[in-house]
Order: structure tokens, then sequence, then C-alpha cells
């Protein structure tokens, strides 16, 4: 894969998590952030590495989609795996974004390695948080990939 395929899909990715997160504390509808990212105005992000490239609108349209439609599905999926008393409404609210992106990149996009997909995700958490975020994100994702790809070898 070339590396403008690479930005472009990383910034699908943070562009998804940012719409999701928009979604969630304004109550913008899906076509407001499809219609922001056509715009250049998602991902919202001042590293070079994002801005740079134009994001891959199919996949910022197949996560920012599905994680709507199959929220239930893909929240059932999250919460199984977090820990002993945690809810998903407990956690941040980033966090909460970045989980239903990357479960719904896996679940909808098999096409794309699970080890490309957790990694993607967990750099998107670094850039967000400095504590142990990532790796909450990176183990609960891991989990999520088993149920949702249990088909896959080594999944």
């Amino acid at each position: 894969m070339k590396d403008a395929d690479i930005a472009s899909r990383r910034a699908a990715r943070l562009g998804a998590v940012q719409a999701l997160y928009q979604m969630e504390v304004s109550g913008a509808s899906t076509a407001d952030v499809v219609a922001d990212f056509v715009a250049g105005k998602l991902p919202r992000e001042t590293e070079a590495t994002y801005t740079e490239s134009e994001g891959d609108l199919e996949l910022f349209q197949v996560l920012v989609e599905k994680a709507v439609e199959r929220q239930a599905t893909l929240d059932r999926a999250i919460a199984r795996h977090l820990s002993k008393g945690w809810r998903l409404e407990r956690i941040d609210a980033v966090a909460r974004a970045i989980l239903r992106a990357g479960a719904a990149e896996l679940e909808q996009r098999r096409d794309i390695p699970k080890a490309v997909v957790l990694d993607e995700y967990v750099e998107i958490a670094k850039s967000f948080f400095e504590g142990p975020e990532p790796g909450f994100i990176n183990a609960a994702l891991e989990a999520v990939a088993r149920d949702l790809r249990s088909d896959e070898q080594g999944a």
C-alpha cells in the first residue's frame, strides 16, 4: 500500500473518531459530519501527517455510518470486555468514540488486517491521551476483535 493511501486511511480514522465524538456531544447528524469531512473540516489535527492527505471518504463513511447504525451491537461487544463494574457510559467520550470506530472497522472491513486496525486506533488514542488509555483501548479492541473476527486465525 502506498504512503498516500495509508495517510488517507489514517485521516479517515481520525476524522471518524472526531465525528463520533462530535455527534455524541453536540447531536450532529451523520450527514453533518460527512459534509464536514468532505469540506476538509475533519479531521481536526495540527499534525501535518493527517492534514497533508485527503481522507478516504469511503472508509470514513463506513466507520461513521456503521458505528451509528450498529451502535447497540458494537457497544455490547465492547462492554463485554470492560473490567467488572465498568460501564461504557463511564468511559471518557473520546475513548468511547475510538472504541466504537475501531469496533466498526473490525466488523465491517475484514480486508484490513486486525493488527493494522488495532495499531491505528492505539496511535489515535496516543494522540489524545498520555496515561493508560492507549493500553486500555488496545486490550479492549483486541478482545472485541476475538469476538467479531472469531473465524480469523489468530483473532
